[in-house]
């Protein structure tokens, strides 16, 4: 698409980063879980530079993002990068900001020498699914993601 561009958030970007991340966690199901504030945003991903996010644009306006950090393989020695949401708003689905986002980021990956690009994706999201078997992503089906969160990471913290 001739009008797409990605760029790397900035400070001044934090309630568009905040309305995209309404946004996906409507599509998911799961808005009664999302804590993040316009405050917390900024002292995790600007302040103290817990993650980046890219920024899809088009048509003058922010259409989708990508938010990401590096984690580290033991197997490989080096930085992965780890994709934690990736999200288009639905009147620009299928217009190539989501493979736009992906490629970048795979650039930005290979750039850094990093020898991973992962993610997850919930089961029933079967859009989402194809479109990462279609650029050679393959699922990990012998793996399973345990989370603590909320009492039980405090209760096991205390021991």
């Amino acid at each position: 698409m001739k009008n797409m561009s990605m760029r790397f958030a900035e400070e001044k970007d934090v309630a568009v980063i905040l309305e995209l991340i309404r946004g996906i966690a409507e599509y998911e199901k799961l808005s009664d879980q999302v804590e993040a504030t316009e405050e917390l945003l900024k002292e995790w991903i600007f302040d103290k530079q817990g993650a980046e996010v890219l920024l899809a644009e088009g048509d003058g306006q922010t259409v989708g993002f990508a938010l990401f950090f590096h984690n580290f393989s033991t197997f490989t020695g080096r930085c992965g990068l780890y994709l934690e949401d990736l999200f288009v708003k639905p009147e620009f689905r299928g217009k190539g900001y989501g493979i736009g986002l992906l490629r970048r980021l795979a650039q930005i990956a290979v750039e850094r020498g990093y020898g991973r690009f992962e993610w997850i994706c919930l089961d029933w999201n079967a859009p989402s699914i194809a479109l990462y078997r279609s650029i050679g992503a393959i699922p990990m089906d012998e793996w399973t993601v345990y989370r603590l969160s909320g009492d039980a990471l405090k209760k096991f913290a205390e021991g």
